[in-house]
């Protein structure tokens, strides 16, 4: 395919071109890959942490690397790439290749780690490779859309990482039919995780490298003033803008924080507690080591398969509902149909009722990874969209750190409480992250100007045909 050409610099008052289907395709591609490092995580720590001898409390403190990788990485990733720039690989697309190799060789050693501690060490440095990987990614969007292609980028990402996750989650339990062994001595971790991580790897690498292939991006407006900002500003300085950036966010920001907290503490709450749940209430077993332990585990990867599923699919019609009914609308109604989803946990008696109740996690899924970044996309200045995606990150992670430090305490507290009754929990907090969402100030239509920008012009002209891909 031919090379894109590069839009004029001085084309500060005009507008982005709007891309083609083929163009959103593969810009959004690579996090797919991603996707399979995330669901192997989400679906798999919590056993391999089992498989290691981890009790039930000791599990939400050890998750804790997860989101405390996030808070740290992604503003400061976020800040790299704003002030980076290269003729040949452009601005986010070497952060998209470092992130995806170091996250590979995380993803080959972990389900290998001897010892529980270094379980939990390797948790730590693949999500943070998983992190450098990501973060330029919700700033891609903004960098190479017009403002009302904002919510079709991000849905389309959310589709890639439906299709993604449901592979990746199932992949446990597909190999299992293939003859694979699910189960292992104690303290090791079944073959049956351990060749998901290694063929997730590889989907990793691949699907990222793609994207880094086919995609081109817009070189910044006025290059000698974007060199000179670049070297007039050093590293400490960076950090301490980045994290001081939560004082200055935009309003939307601001609102869209609270919607985050309680959204991102429900999830949270799922995705460590749910194999527990099921395993002790469906399979009647705690025993890490027995056939029905790592049966019921499988299934779980099963029913995360059908709530990412179902995210793909509901992805294709979220912008269509979202300009009917308005963006907030749109996110609260998925979110409350997340919320009922985790609570109807409660009341299944067979295990493929669990099935039914990830249909509604699954649209809430593609709200959650489309709607706040579009409404968040609009409403931060150009130039700074790594920066403010990466601050904007802290309400992903705050809530989660929050889960893994505060429920370890609280179950310590209340013994008699569950695993199922903090599935629970979660439901109902995602349901008041949707009603909070009603507070927010969307305006779809707004994009905001690069800062020094006079009004707010949009950034490049939309040529006669669209811009292709390299």
């Amino acid at each position: 395919m031919a090379s894109a050409a590069a839009p004029p610099a001085s084309a500060s008052t005009r507008k982005k071109p709007r891309l083609s289907f083929w163009q959103i395709w593969n810009m959004s591609f690579g996090f797919m890959g991603i996707q399979f490092g995330f669901a192997l995580q989400n679906a798999n720590t919590s056993r391999i942490f089992s498989n290691l001898g981890a009790n039930a409390d000791d599990i939400p403190i050890l998750w804790v690397a997860a989101p405390l990788t996030g808070l740290i990485v992604q503003p400061i990733i976020g800040y790299l790439s704003d002030r980076t720039w290269s003729p040949r690989w452009g601005r986010r697309r070497p952060f998209f290749l470092v992130g995806a190799i170091l996250a590979s060789i995380a993803m080959l050693i972990m389900p290998n780690s001897p010892t529980l501690w270094i379980a939990g060490g390797m948790l730590w440095i693949m999500d943070a490779s998983i992190n450098i990987s990501m973060e330029p990614f919700r700033a891609f969007v903004g960098d190479k859309l017009p403002g009302e292609q904002h919510t079709t980028g991000f849905a389309t990402q959310s589709f890639f990482i439906g299709i993604g996750a449901v592979v990746a989650s199932l992949l446990p339990s597909i190999l299992t039919r293939f003859g694979v062994a699910n189960e292992a001595a104690n303290g090791i971790v079944p073959n049956s995780v351990k060749f998901s991580y290694y063929i997730g790897a590889a989907a990793f690498f691949l699907c990222v490298l793609y994207t880094v292939l086919t995609t081109t991006e817009y070189p910044p407006e006025d290059i000698e003033a974007f060199e000179r900002e670049k070297n007039s500003t050093t590293l400490a300085q960076g950090i301490k803008e980045t994290f001081t950036g939560v004082a200055h966010m935009p309003k939307v920001m601001k609102q869209l924080a609270s919607v985050q907290f309680f959204t991102w503490f429900g999830l949270f709450c799922m995705w460590i507690f749910t194999t527990l749940a099921v395993t002790k209430h469906l399979y009647h077993t705690t025993d890490n080591k027995s056939a029905a332990f790592n049966e019921g585990a499988n299934f779980v990867g099963e029913a995360f398969a059908v709530y990412n599923g179902v995210s793909a699919a509901f992805s294709l019609l979220l912008p269509v509902i979202a300009r009917k009914f308005s963006r907030k609308l749109t996110h609260m109604l998925c979110l409350t149909a997340g919320g009922l989803g985790l609570l109807s946990i409660a009341f299944i008696t067979e295990p493929w009722m669990l099935y039914v109740s990830m249909i509604g996690v699954g649209i809430a899924w593609t709200s959650i990874l489309s709607v706040p970044y579009a409404m968040l996309a609009g409403a931060i200045p150009a130039n700074k969209m790594g920066h403010y995606m990466g601050v904007f990150n802290a309400f992903i992670v705050t809530p989660q750190v929050c889960a893994s430090l505060g429920l370890p305490f609280i179950m310590k507290q209340f013994p008699s409480l569950d695993p199922l009754n903090v599935v629970v929990l979660g439901g109902v907090l995602m349901i008041i992250g949707g009603l909070l969402t009603l507070r927010v100030s969307d305006d779809e239509k707004i994009r905001m100007p690069i800062e020094g920008e006079q009004g707010l012009a949009p950034a490049y002209e939309s040529p006669a045909t669209p811009n292709p891909a390299v």
